[in-house]
């Protein structure tokens, strides 16, 4: 289509530069430098992707809450189908919401599905086209995956184990999308009977797998790697968007509140056995604290003790080698030293009144 011409040089145009940079360090007719390109490719697309992406959360969001009212609604007029579907379709547009917004990213992705579809095939029938030379054709050809053409499809191949090799990527690509939309379903859709993006997502989880194994033996091998990288891509980004914000309603919300009230008992936890070790630590500070006060007042006691006795015998001694046979010096002796064991062991000078003084020294 001339429509999509575009699209197809885009998409040609991605993989070509791709193809040169990783060229400087593969060899550039192997196929590991070919298939990288398209997965580098898949990478582009898919962050491109991202707002549709967030767009489809909300949308998907806004349905898990409109989801009582249209339960009413299936009811006030569960006689009337036609009716039902009109005011189901009035609440929608209400509330800028669409039941098909889950199927956006899908339905995005299909135009760059097709155009690198468009650029492989013109690669099997080796016409240079959308920016390929010759020797890109040539090279791209010849490239192998697991030993299989990059432009080989399951219908045409002639060799059975390039047909072992696609029927293995068809069944991995299978798989991978109904794992998918099964961790969707199971974890982040509020399961009622009467649900509609239950019912959407239920369709989902079994049309997709059945439409990409049946469409799949037309596939070339690369259109397969492409869809295999996007069904990986998709895996990892549901599961992010599952743990760190899940619909509210869903199991996924129900282990995530676990998983946060589980965190904040640990974290207590952790806070009350830091209290209790530095509330052990304290009381030991203090018991060491109140040994060392006593050691060192029994110390300065006993000091204290001694330096009496040694004031005690000074006086004493004093008083031996003063005038013997004086009474007098005798009884001064033994109050200079009952002095010196009252008094404590420093003492600040004694200082007389100015007018004391003064008065002495006028005399």
């Amino acid at each position: 289509m001339a429509l999509l011409n575009p699209l197809y040089q885009a998409v040609a145009w991605v993989i070509i530069n791709v193809h040169a940079l990783l060229s400087t360090f593969l060899d550039p007719d192997g196929g590991l430098a070919w298939g990288l390109s398209i997965v580098i490719l898949v990478i582009v697309v898919r962050i491109l992707l991202i707002p549709l992406f967030v767009k489809q959360i909300t949308s998907m969001r806004r349905m898990q809450e409109l989801s009582p009212k249209i339960r009413e609604l299936q009811k006030k007029y569960k006689d009337d189908k036609g009716r039902q579907q009109q005011e189901v379709m009035k609440l929608y547009k209400e509330h800028g919401t669409n039941p098909l917004s889950g199927c956006l990213p899908i339905l995005l992705q299909a135009p760059f599905f097709f155009a690198l579809f468009r650029v492989l095939s013109a690669i099997a029938q080796e016409q240079p086209s959308y920016g390929f030379t010759e020797d890109l054709v040539q090279s791209a050809g010849e490239a192998l995956i697991f030993g299989a053409p990059i432009d080989a499809q399951f219908n045409t191949a002639q060799s059975t184990s390039v047909r072992a090799v696609i029927v293995v990527m068809i069944a991995i690509m299978t798989l991978t999308t109904f794992i998918t939309q099964k961790q969707i379903m199971v974890k982040n859709t509020v399961t009622t009977a009467d649900n509609p993006l239950a019912q959407q997502q239920k369709i989902m989880l079994y049309a997709f797998p059945v439409i990409f194994a049946v469409t799949g033996v037309f596939f070339p091998v690369g259109v397969l790697i492409y869809w295999l990288t996007t069904n990986v891509w998709s895996m990892g980004q549901q599961f992010y968007v599952i743990r760190r914000m899940p619909a509210p309603g869903t199991p996924a919300a129900a282990a995530q509140a676990e998983r946060l009230a589980k965190r904040a008992r640990h974290a207590q936890e952790r806070r009350g056995l830091f209290g209790r070790r530095s509330a052990n630590a304290a009381q030991a500070a203090i018991s060491s604290a109140g040994q060392g006060g006593s050691n060192g007042s029994s110390s300065a006691a006993s000091s204290t003790g001694s330096g009496s006795t040694a004031a005690g015998s000074t006086g004493a001694d004093s008083t031996g080698t003063g005038a013997p046979g004086s009474a007098t010096s005798r009884a001064n002796g033994a109050a200079n030293g009952a002095a010196a064991t009252s008094r404590p062991a420093r003492r600040q000078p004694s200082r007389q009144p100015r007018s004391k003084r003064s008065g002495s020294r006028r005399r």
